[in-house]
C-alpha cells in the first residue's frame, strides 16, 4: 500500500512538472510578476522563456541582464521593518505604523515589496531626514546643527572666484593642483583562484580646458592600457589573476590641475542659437532612455517656463525649481531605473546625477543644448562620486551648471547664490563627458553602471563583479 501511494505522489509530481514546462510564457506575463514584486517567480519564469524560444544572443543577453537588474533591486532593497524602526527611534521614540505609512505615501520613506515582504531602500531612513520637512526640523531639535564641511570650503573658495574673476573679462581661475591615488580592491575568493579578473578604473580627462597637467605617476602592475581620449568615458585597464583567499588590488596614481570656472553670464549677452548646427542638433535631440521628452516632462516644463524665451533665464528657473522641489537624498543604483528624470519627479528627491538628467531633459526640450559631465568631487575632506551637467551658450560655449550643488546661501550676494548656474568650483576629477557610453576594451558582460562610469567595473569568464564584491578608496594630497 506505501509503495502504491509513492507511486502516485512520484507520478502526481512529474505530471505537475511536465505541465509548468510547458506553459508558455510570455514577457507581459513576466513584466506583471515583477510589477508585482515576485522577483524569485519571474526569474524562473525568464529562465523557461529563454528554453522555450528561439532566440538571439542579444534577446538572451537583455533577458539575463532583467534577472540581474532584479538582484540588484534586492541589495538596494535590504532593510526590514526592524532596521528602519530601529533608526526612526532617535528621533522619534514613538514611531509606529501610522507614521511609516504616512512617510511612504509622501514618497519620504522609500520602500517596495519583493517576494511578498515589504522591503525598505538601504538609505531610506538616511533619506527621510533630507527629504521630509518636518522630519529634518526633529533631526536639527535632537541632533543640533552638525559640521558641514563642504560649506566651510565653499564660504571662502566661492568669494574667492567671484572676487578674482569680477570685472576681469576672465571665466577661469589659477588651478588647484592635486595628486590623487584610487584603488580597487576584489574580496578574496569572490572568483575562483587561478582565474583572470577584468578591472577598469576612472582615469582623468584630457580634452578639457578646466582640467590640465594629467601625468600618470604609478600603476600597480606593468600591463595596462588607457582609453583614447575621444572616449567619453575613460578609463585606466588591468587585468589580474585571482589568488586563493587573498584580495585583488588595482591601483594607480595620477596629477593633474583643476580650474574654477565662473561666467558671470547676463541674459541680455545670450544669442540666439543656430537651430540648424550639428552641435544644436544633438544636444537638444531626446535619447533613451534616460532623456525623453514625455508628457510628464512636457506638464513639468510648462509649470517652469512659462513665457520666458531667454535661454539663461530658462536654465535659471528650471535650476531654482529643482533646488526647491527636489532635496538630495542617498539614490538606489541607476541600472535599476528604467527613467532617471521620472524618477525624480515621482519620488520627489534625487541625487546628483538624478537631478542633473532632469535638468538636462527640461533644458534640451526648452531647445538649450545640454549634456552630462561626472568623475568626483575633490574637496577636502568631503571625496565623493559626483555628476553635474554643462549647457551650451551661442557666443559663449560650454557653461558648467552643478545642479545638486544648488543654490549657495552664503549670506552673500546673488553671484554667488547663482554661482552653479553658471559656473564651478575647482575641487573636480572630470572623468566621463557622457552618460552610458562604451568602455575601453569593451567589457563583455552587462556592466555594475549602466549610466555613469565613477567606481569602476570588474568582470571575470564566470559574469560581471557587481559592486557588493569589492570596495573602492580615493586618497588625494593638494599640492598648492
Amino acid at each position: 500500500m506505501k509503495a502504491y501511494i509513492l507511486s502516485i505522489i512520484i507520478l502526481y509530481f512529474c505530471v505537475s512538472t511536465v505541465s509548468y514546462a510547458q506553459q508558455q510564457v510570455t514577457i507581459n506575463q513576466i513584466n506583471v510578476e515583477i510589477s508585482k514584486g515576485n522577483f524569485d517567480k519571474s526569474k524562473k519564469m525568464i529562465d523557461l522563456y529563454i528554453a522555450q524560444n528561439s532566440l538571439s544572443s542579444e534577446e538572451i543577453y537583455n533577458l539575463n541582464f532583467k534577472k540581474d537588474v532584479l538582484d540588484r533591486i534586492a541589495i538596494d532593497f535590504s532593510k526590514n521593518k526592524s532596521d528602519v524602526v530601529e533608526f526612526i527611534k532617535k528621533y522619534y521614540p514613538d514611531v509606529n505604523d501610522k507614521m511609516l505609512s504616512k512617510w511612504e505615501n509622501e514618497k519620504s520613506l522609500e520602500s517596495m515589496i519583493i517576494n511578498g515582504e515589504k522591503k525598505y531602500m538601504s538609505r531610506a531612513t538616511p533619506n527621510l531626514f533630507r527629504i521630509n520637512k518636518q522630519a529634518i526640523k526633529r533631526k536639527l531639535e535632537v541632533d543640533g546643527n552638525q559640521k558641514d564641511e563642504l560649506q566651510n570650503v565653499l564660504k571662502t573658495h566661492l568669494p574667492s572666484i567671484v572676487d578674482g574673476l569680477k570685472n576681469t573679462g576672465s571665466t577661469q581661475m589659477p588651478p588647484v593642483k592635486m595628486k590623487v591615488k584610487y584603488t580597487v580592491t576584489l574580496k578574496p575568493n569572490v572568483v575562483p583562484a587561478g582565474e583572470m579578473v577584468r578591472c577598469w578604473l576612472p582615469y582623468p580627462r584630457e580634452d578639457s580646458r578646466r582640467q590640465t597637467d594629467v601625468k600618470l605617476l604609478s600603476v600597480n602592475d606593468n600591463n595596462y592600457v588607457i582609453s583614447p581620449s575621444d572616449y567619453a568615458q575613460r578609463t585606466l585597464y588591468m587585468q589580474k589573476i585571482a589568488e586563493k583567499d587573498k584580495p585583488l588590488t588595482f591601483s594607480f596614481e595620477f596629477s593633474y590641475a583643476s580650474a574654477a570656472e565662473w561666467f558671470n553670464i547676463k541674459p541680455e549677452s545670450i544669442r540666439d542659437y543656430d537651430t540648424n548646427s550639428d552641435l544644436y542638433k544633438e544636444y537638444t535631440a531626446e535619447r533613451e532612455a534616460h532623456i525623453i521628452f514625455t508628457d510628464q516632462i512636457k506638464r513639468l516644463s510648462d509649470r517652469i517656463i512659462g513665457n520666458e524665451t531667454n535661454p539663461y533665464l530658462k536654465v535659471k528657473k528650471i535650476f531654482d525649481f529643482i533646488s526647491d522641489n527636489y532635496p538630495w537624498a542617498g539614490a538606489r543604483e541607476y541600472s535599476t531605473i528604467s527613467n532617471i528624470p521620472e524618477y525624480v519627479i515621482e519620488n520627489h528627491h534625487g541625487d546628483c546625477g538624478q537631478v542633473s538628467l532632469l535638468f538636462i531633459t527640461l533644458a534640451r526640450y526648452n531647445g538649450i543644448p545640454a549634456k552630462w559631465q561626472s568623475g568626483f568631487m575633490m574637496h577636502p575632506n568631503e571625496l565623493n562620486l559626483h555628476d553635474w551637467a554643462e549647457v551650451y551658450f551661442e557666443g559663449i560655449g560650454w557653461v558648467p551648471v552643478d545642479q545638486s550643488f544648488g543654490r549657495r546661501d552664503l549670506e552673500m550676494s546673488d553671484d554667488i547664490k547663482y554661482f552653479y548656474a553658471n559656473g564651478i568650483d575647482a575641487y573636480r576629477w572630470i572623468v566621463n563627458d557622457d552618460y552610458s557610453q562604451p568602455l575601453f576594451p569593451e567589457k563583455i558582460y552587462p556592466r555594475s553602471e549602466t549610466v555613469d562610469f565613477q567606481r569602476g567595473e570588474l568582470e571575470w569568464r564566470g559574469g560581471n563583479i557587481y559592486f557588493n564584491q569589492w570596495n573602492w578608496d580615493i586618497d588625494v594630497e593638494y599640492l598648492n
